[in-house]
C-alpha cells in the first residue's frame, strides 16, 4: 500500500515537474503582464504570482480530470491577482502599467491569452458588457501616445573667451 502511494506522488511530482517545465515560460510572462513589471529586469511581484498560481495548482493536481493544467494555473493567476490587485496600482515601467489592474487582466486574459469573452466574465464575476466595455478602453488606452518625457539633454557649455 505505502509503496502504491509513494510511486502515486512520485509520479504526481514528475508530471507536474513536466508542466512547470512547458509552461513556466510563458505564465512567468502572463504573469509580469499583469503585475506590471517589465521582463528585462528581475520582477519579484511576477514571480510571488507564478509561484502561488503553481503551488495552488500543484495542490490539486489529482483533482485536474482531464482538466488543462495550464488554464487551472492560469485562473489560479487571475484569481490571485485580482485579490492583490491594490498591491499593483503603481507604475513599474512594464508595457502595460498605465493600465488599472482590472483592465491589465482583462487585456491579458482576453487579448494575450485569448480566453473568451463570456468566461473572462465569469471568472471575475463580471457582466460580459462590463468586461467588454473595460477591454475596449484599455485598447483605447494603449493607442493614445503616452506623452514625450521632458528634454533633459544637456546644453553644450559655452566657449571660454579667448
Amino acid at each position: 500500500m505505502r509503496e502504491r502511494r509513494t510511486a502515486r506522488k512520485s509520479r504526481r511530482a514528475q508530471e507536474f515537474e513536466s508542466f512547470v517545465a512547458g509552461a513556466a515560460g510563458r505564465l512567468l510572462h502572463v504573469a509580469a503582464l499583469l503585475t506590471g513589471e517589465p521582463l528585462t529586469r528581475p520582477a519579484p511581484a511576477a514571480e510571488e504570482l507564478l509561484t502561488c498560481a503553481l503551488s495552488r495548482t500543484y495542490a490539486a493536481w489529482d483533482r485536474l480530470r482531464g482538466e488543462d493544467p495550464y488554464a487551472r494555473a492560469r485562473q489560479e493567476m487571475a484569481a490571485r491577482f485580482a485579490q492583490t490587485a491594490w498591491r499593483h496600482r503603481r507604475p513599474r515601467g512594464g508595457l502595460l502599467d498605465r493600465l488599472s489592474p482590472q483592465e491589465r487582466l482583462i487585456l491579458v486574459l482576453r487579448l494575450y491569452e485569448g480566453v473568451a469573452e463570456e468566461q473572462t466574465a465569469a471568472q471575475l464575476g463580471l457582466p460580459a458588457e462590463r468586461v467588454r466595455a473595460l477591454c475596449l478602453h484599455a485598447i483605447t488606452e494603449m493607442r493614445t501616445s503616452r506623452p514625450a518625457p521632458p528634454a533633459s539633454a544637456p546644453t553644450p557649455p559655452e566657449p571660454a573667451a579667448p
